[in-house]
């Protein structure tokens, strides 16, 4: 148990049995009447972002989350299979959990994965990863009739939109907040 007044960003808090991270705070001190905290918290399993507030001093829950470093082994199945780095347990996580950041796993890669009394809640990826193109149209000069971006396959089949100049089997830095298109890999 904390107080609202001990509340930091990133903190997670266990509100009516549902799991609520902070993403930022404000206390508020008004000329007339108690203090009080104004939060903005997102959902950790559906990621909704909301706004409380609470008196300043009221007891809150705070849930422990384990952020584990992991690595992506295999698909098994609908379940993807996570190594702990430290001591080698295997983690079998369903599809739903992995959510969008299995449009760009590759066998391997690095993972943080954020777990609850044993449950997985959610899979962080780094910022950006390294895919190859597997497929995409050759750009034509002169071609602008979509800002000058086409659309490209991924080797994990997502699809996402690059420039004109990139081709096929080319490695690109992809954003794996938002899918988009950072440049060429070195």
């Amino acid at each position: 148990m904390a107080t609202t007044n001990d509340l930091k960003n990133g903190m997670t808090l266990n509100l009516d049995g549902q799991l609520w991270t902070v993403v930022e705070f404000q206390h508020v001190k008004p000329g007339k009447g108690p203090a009080f905290v104004r939060t903005k918290m997102k959902h950790v399993l559906s990621g909704k972002v909301v706004e409380k507030t609470f008196n300043a001093g009221l007891k809150v829950e705070v849930a422990t989350v384990d952020k584990r470093d992991m690595t992506y082994l295999y698909k098994d199945g609908d379940s993807f299979v996570f190594m702990d780095k430290e001591s080698f347990d295997q983690m079998y996580i369903s599809e739903v959990t992995v959510g969008e950041a299995a449009q760009y796993m590759l066998e391997n890669v690095p993972a943080i994965v954020a777990v609850h009394e044993g449950e997985p809640l959610y899979v962080e990826l780094p910022a950006s990863v390294e895919l190859r193109i597997t497929y995409t149209e050759p750009g034509l000069q002169g071609d602008r009739s979509n800002a000058g971006t086409k659309p490209a396959t991924l080797e994990t089949g997502a699809t996402v939109n690059v420039p004109l100049f990139i081709n096929q089997d080319e490695v690109v830095r992809i954003d794996t907040r938002d899918g988009s298109y950072l440049g060429r890999a070195n």
